[in-house]
């Protein structure tokens, strides 16, 4: 990974809540997102929501990926066991560049919150057209332990010792 950067990065983040259930209205979780994001110093370009389904999980964010404002996703829903669970199945092919360790470290963080119930977690993270891809569940909490625990330092080119802006900017750099 590229060193930290002495001075901080306003990011173009995308942000795609997954729910058969949820609007506008009572999207917490998305919600929280963005306005974490912004407290970051970064700016939310685009929010959606859409169904659990595949296919349009997948459309949403390989439009996403390909536009060139877009520096990362944040993916929240989608990430469990039951019924039509289906994100890691829809961003998975996208990727190009895994990150393994997000959803280790997500799992260890949420074990002291939840104990063993972070088992049904599939949160994924990885890389697509030097966007980075975080998708973690839909609950607020566990969108809250995932930015505050891995995100936001990793979206932050002030942290030290590494931080996946500098691998953003070769996206910057070659366009």
């Amino acid at each position: 990974m590229p060193p930290a950067a002495e001075q901080p990065v306003s990011l173009g983040i995308a942000v795609l809540t997954v729910s058969d259930t949820r609007s506008e209205a009572d999207d917490t979780s998305g919600q929280y997102l963005v306005e974490a994001l912004g407290e970051a110093g970064h700016r939310a370009v685009d929010k959606a929501i859409v169904r659990d389904d595949i296919y349009q999980i997948r459309a949403v964010t390989s439009a996403w990926i390909a536009d060139a404002g877009v520096d990362a996703v944040l993916v929240t829903g989608g990430t469990g066991f039951s019924g039509r669970d289906s994100t890691p199945e829809a961003v998975a092919p996208l990727f190009d560049k895994y990150i393994e360790g997000f959803g280790e470290v997500f799992r260890a963080l949420s074990f002291e919150e939840i104990g063993s119930s972070t088992i049904q977690s599939r949160a994924v993270a990885g890389f697509a057209n030097n966007t980075v891809i975080f998708c973690m569940p839909g609950s607020t909490g566990a969108c809250r332990t995932a930015w505050n625990g891995v995100i936001r330092e990793q979206l932050d080119a002030t942290h030290r010792p590494c931080n996946f802006v500098g691998v953003l900017a070769v996206r910057e750099s070659a366009e």
